[in-house]
């Protein structure tokens, strides 16, 4: 490259642009569009921003600072990434560098308030004490570092007198003499592993009997050297073969600090090697299952309409099989040389899934989700990065969840929604605030892949684009060996309370079909949408009920700590034996949660083995897959959940779903609510009966003649949807409208009732009856912020641009205004 080069940068900050930066003579060969680079930002702010543009255009109204390094040898992000990114911020409503920082994995980020410590177990191997050549400002580091607890890049640039020590602390980093924490405390650093090589001076027998002689007083060094020899195959074709440190230690018994000696002797010598975090395991021999008659059609069907259309629908029944006929499609696409990405709505459902796909496709396959470590989403991110699409270590088939959509593919040949009706593929926070589905369809245009979109109970947008023929429909209504769709019973509570034979939450319907299962040696699903023991605590002399100090919620209680809970910003104590305004001990507890629907099953159902899996309990990495294998493993009889249980799993021995609350779901205030509910009601049932023999469903409700309860018994479908589209249509929203939900914060709240105001009537000039608002939402503070919200309705033949620039210069000027500097405000395109 030729001097006078300028690059357009992506900070990690929500400002809706780039940042121009000069690039240093010394930089120009090295700089590349994808990769990162250090820059200052501001007087003391270091990031590692993402080059996006190279080019000569000097900025004429300011001086453009310099980049201080490149970080990366090859590009991290491609173009087909950032044209994504563009697209994505132009519809949210965010910046790019929003996206950046939700994109990429931390350790692929770094910020000027990282933590850097001194690794003291680097210092105390003696056996890396031959590579302790520093420089003198890497000493000067270690120096300072040894005598503080904790420094920062602003810290050591100033020890340094420089304005940049990253690539030095980058070297110290690499080598494993520094660590750092905080904002990268999870950032990447290769995984390693001491191997041990014989010298090559001893590479023959006689000079080898030397050694052996020169050991004769240290007996275990000679017998450490002889387990070397014999792992290593000394004197067959391996040559001077390298064996794993950990193997020599295993094989010959003997301690690091004997190894130390031979590595100190010259002996052996001691390799360090980068290995992988990521599991490569050989696939069993397993082959493809064949497809029924009916999975055959629609195999073929989506193939068909893939010729036409870029996204087809897959409207099958629960337990049809639709993931028998994903992994025929998915075979056809790997055979081609393909990516393949598989989108799930749920963390829960990866465990059960990646099982099923690596059992045929092997290594193919990856995942990719937030209970993996930093580390092994960096080497993930890397390895689909990778150029070498041959590799037999390169995922051609990535399983993952909403953050899957970001990794860098560069041969992307189709993506599968699975369960693609589900709420959890709504990001909410922070931004992007984007719709997974929505975008993996836009993502699939810019590779110019297919998508398929799958599930029982599709979402009102999807059918109502199917059904007007912008999306391909396939349908598979027969489910798998022909098992009937299970039967639904509805249990009126309110009958059984006028007759007085409720038993605490549960029906006398439910638990006699509880006790037949048990009876039976089969297993039973009950499900409530709300976890904790009880959803608040109430004084049964005055009414009080415990709120939280910085949100406009009641407390929930759980039992199990014995804590009342915020569920919306995490505040807690202990719970109160006391009223804290009338001083009474008359504290009941008011509704129920999952932890309390388990306690007291425990009650009647004292033999039975009863499981939670909610948010509480599947907490950690591998807990929730815990729970799901011990269930499928029959360790468990009764499993109590929220709606983790209602998507996708599989279980042949459950004959029961015990639907503990319909009427909760139903009378949420939401448009969508009567569509959840049966999409919750429907999948959940779906889980009974799968495999050998007709399941049963038990709908506690006190309004047994509600339309959606009857759709629900008579699995309609079609009829739940015409239902809801002609309500959708009369009152503008999805899909006949598009949504915006803006809200405004603030911690004064007078002050955001004018600015809200403001903003508002600067809205309706344009938009007029299509604002509504402002209004205080149900929970009108959360984190000591008063929250107010506006809706936007836009009509689809509008201009949805349009209408979301004018929000944004509404914003502006609101921001503009002394009553609106400090207010934040959120948008959210495509809500609920």
């Amino acid at each position: 490259m030729e001097p006078g080069y300028f690059v357009d940068l992506i900070l990690p900050v929500p400002l809706r642009q780039l940042f121009t930066y000069r690039v240093p003579d010394f930089l120009t060969e090295e700089c590349q569009e994808g990769k990162r680079a250090v820059v200052q930002f501001g007087k003391k702010k270091i990031y590692a921003a993402l080059i996006k543009k190279v080019h000569q255009n000097k900025p004429t109204d300011f001086e453009a600072k310099e980049l201080l390094n490149i970080i990366d040898n090859e590009p991290v992000v491609n173009q087909k990434q950032f044209r994504f990114w563009e697209w994505m911020a132009t519809y949210y409503m965010c910046s790019e560098g929003e996206i950046y920082k939700a994109a990429l994995p931390a350790g692929l980020r770094l910020e000027s308030n990282t933590g850097i410590v001194y690794n003291q177990e680097y210092f105390d191997d003696e056996a890396l004490s031959v590579n302790w050549n520093f420089t003198p400002k890497e000493t000067l580091i270690l120096d300072a570092l040894q005598s503080s607890k904790s420094l920062t890049l602003n810290d050591i640039n100033d020890i340094l007198s420089i304005k940049n020590s990253l690539p030095h602390i980058k070297k110290l980093y690499d080598r494993g003499a520094i660590k750092i924490h905080e904002t990268l405390e999870k950032g990447f650093q290769s995984k390693t592993e001491k191997f041990l090589k014989l010298n090559e001076n001893f590479a023959n027998n006689e000079a080898l009997n030397k050694v052996f002689d020169k050991l004769k007083r240290a007996q275990k060094q000679s017998d450490v050297l002889s387990s070397f020899l014999e792992l290593s195959n000394f004197g067959e074709e391996r040559g001077l073969a390298e064996i794993s440190q950990k193997e020599l230690i295993q094989k010959s018994g003997a301690t690091t600090q004997v190894i130390n000696e031979l590595i100190k002797k010259d002996i052996l010598n001691l390799v360090v090697k980068d290995i992988s975090r990521l599991e490569f395991k050989s696939p069993n021999a397993l082959q493809i299952s064949n497809l029924n008659e009916y999975q055959l059609s629609a195999f073929e069907q989506i193939k068909t309409q893939f010729i036409e259309k870029d996204a087809v629908l897959l409207h099958g029944v629960t337990s049809s099989g639709k993931t028998e006929v994903f992994i025929h499609l998915i075979n056809n696409y790997l055979q081609s040389g393909k990516q393949v990405l598989y989108l799930l709505p749920e963390i829960a459902l990866t465990s059960q899934i990646v099982e099923r796909l690596r059992n045929v496709f092997g290594t193919k396959v990856g995942v990719y989700h937030s209970k993996y470590n930093d580390a092994e989403r960096v080497e993930t991110w890397n390895n689909i990065n990778s150029d070498n699409p041959n590799s037999n270590n390169q995922y051609q088939l990535i399983l993952g969840v909403r953050s899957s959509i970001f990794l860098p593919f560069n041969n992307l040949g189709l993506i599968i929604v699975d369960e693609e009706h589900e709420n959890t593929y709504k990001q909410f926070n922070p931004a992007p605030r984007y719709q997974t589905r929505d975008s993996a369809i836009v993502l699939a245009k810019i590779h110019g892949a297919k998508i398929l979109l799958g599930t029982a109970t599709p979402s009102i947008e999807s059918y109502y684009n199917a059904k007007t023929g912008k999306y391909g429909l396939v349908l598979l209504k027969e489910r798998h060996l022909n098992i009937a769709l299970p039967e639904i019973e509805i249990a009126d509570i309110k009958e059984a309370r006028r007759k007085k034979q409720m038993k605490s939450h549960f029906t006398p319907t439910l638990l006699e079909n509880l006790q037949l299962a048990l009876d039976k040696k089969e297993q039973v699903i009950l499900f409530q949408n709300r976890r904790g023991f009880a959803p608040y605590i109430e004084c049964h002399e005055c009414g009080w009920i415990p709120r939280c100090e910085h949100c406009d919620v009641s407390l929930t209680y759980h039992r199990h700590t014995n804590q009342l809970v915020c569920h919306y910003c995490g505040f807690s104590y202990t719970n109160l034996q006391v009223c804290a305004k009338c001083k009474s001990t008359e504290i009941r507890t008011r509704g129920f949660g999952t932890e309390k629907v388990e306690e007291e099953l425990k009650i009647f159902f004292p033999q039975a083995e009863i499981k939670r899996l909610d948010l509480d309990t599947s907490k950690g990495k591998k807990s929730h897959s815990r729970i799901i294998t011990d269930f499928e493993n029959k360790r468990i009889d009764i499993l109590v959940g929220t709606q983790m249980i209602s998507k996708g799993l599989d279980f042949e021995n459950v004959s029961l779903v015990g639907i503990l609350d319909a009427n909760q779901m139903l009378n949420f205030p939401d448009f969508r609510a009567y569509e959840r509910s049966y999409q919750l009601m429907a999948q959940v049932g779906g889980r009974a009966g799968r495999k050998n023999k007709q399941g049963k469903v038990v709908i506690q409700t006190i309004s047994p003649d509600n339309p959606l309860i009857q759709f629900v018994q008579q699995n309609d479908y079609e009829n739940m949807f015409k239902s809801q589209l002609f309500e959708r249509k009369q009152f503008k929203y999805p899909p006949f409208n598009r949504l915006i939900y803006i809200t405004l914060k603030h911690k004064n709240k007078e002050l955001l009732d004018k600015a809200a105001h403001h903003y508002a009537t600067w809205l309706k000039k344009a938009m007029k009856e299509n604002v509504i608002g402002p209004e205080y939402p149900i929970v009108s503070k959360v984190h000591d912020l008063f929250l107010k919200t506006i809706l936007v309705k836009i009509e689809k033949s509008t201009l949805a641009a349009a209408y979301k620039k004018y929000i944004l210069e509404a914003s502006e000027h609101l921001l503009k205004q002394n009553a609106g500097k400090s207010i934040q405000i959120v948008y959210d395109v495509d809500p609920y």
